[in-house]
């Protein structure tokens, strides 16, 4: 300074002026990174409640403590531009955090938007400071703590649990409905595609049926009395193959009797379960009795021809 009038600034080593009243000079760090303090002291357990306490755009109470970190890029204006610089800065910061929070909801700021407001804050305190010209570079804005007011912490704690529950609730209805809407959808595609291999099934036997029965119909209006023999005779064809009893002309003049076992034994096992496991442990010796009944029948019709031969 040259009779108290800033005249230049020189870099950090050696350098000379004029002897004073002439010239002067101010020592200013310029390099190192300052700090100010808000709404705490030292700690941030050791609260400063007339500068942490302020209200959001929802009109709730909360209590935030932070720090600016800033470094002078003008010395100069440093100096002379503002008698109490540090407490300056404070209420630069004061102001600009009141300022964003007063914009913001509670749950912004307490949960998901602490950068976003510690940023803008140091955006909005840049633009001040520029502005009173103090030679100060924002360098950074940290959020020590932002919580409600003590008063409330409980009551707060027991709304954000209510919250925590509600959206545990909706998550596990949500995995329920994933879970389920799918095995319904399902399940409705192969009730649909069951319904439609009945369908086409049902329409094709159907089809088939009346088919056969156009064809039966011609031949019947060709030769009625056969048709209807030749009918009736394969409709109990069909009865009796599935029936279990055996009926026998015992007034025929023939002595030989031909009985089918090994049909008669295959349908009593089949309507009879229970008798399974003893007729499979009873094979072997069912074998013995049918070839017995084709030797017995062998003998009886040997000694047949040999007593017409000696009553001859």
């Amino acid at each position: 300074m040259t009779f108290g009038k800033v005249s230049h600034m020189t870099p950090a080593g050696f350098n000379w002026r004029w002897p004073t009243p002439i010239q002067s000079h101010e020592i200013v760090n310029v390099s190192s990174v300052r700090t100010v303090e808000v709404g705490y002291r030292g700690n941030a357990k050791n609260k400063q409640l007339q500068e942490s306490l302020m209200l959001t755009e929802d009109e709730n109470i909360i209590d935030i403590q932070f720090a600016v970190q800033y470094r002078l890029k003008n010395a100069a204006d440093w100096l002379f531009n503002n008698r109490d610089q540090e407490e300056m800065i404070k209420m630069v910061a004061e102001s600009s955090i009141r300022e964003v929070v007063g914009h913001s909801k509670m749950d912004f700021v307490l949960y998901e938007g602490r950068e976003k407001v510690a940023l803008d804050v140091g955006q909005l305190m840049q633009q001040i400071l520029d502005r009173y010209k103090s030679g100060v570079q924002v360098a950074n804005v940290t959020m020590q703590g932002v919580q409600p007011p003590e008063q409330v912490q409980a009551a707060f704690d027991d709304a954000v649990k209510a919250g925590q529950d509600r959206e545990r609730a909706k998550n596990e209805g949500q995995a329920y409905a994933n879970d389920v809407i799918p095995k319904a959808r399902g399940a409705v595609s192969r009730l649909l595609q069951e319904a439609e291999g009945y369908k086409s099934r049902v329409v094709s036997t159907s089809e088939g049926d009346a088919s056969r029965f156009k064809q039966v119909l011609v031949e019947y209006e060709k030769a009625p009395a056969v048709t209807r023999d030749r009918i009736y005779l394969e409709t109990m064809q069909q009865i009796f193959t599935n029936t279990s009893k055996v009926m026998v002309d015992a007034k025929s003049g023939s002595n030989l009797l031909y009985l089918p076992l090994d049909k008669l034994i295959s349908q009593s096992v089949a309507t009879d379960p229970a008798a399974k496991s003893a007729t499979q442990t009873m094979t072997p010796a069912a074998t013995v009795p049918a070839e017995s009944v084709e030797l017995q029948r062998q003998r009886e019709t040997r000694s047949r021809d040999g007593r017409d031969r000696e009553g001859r």
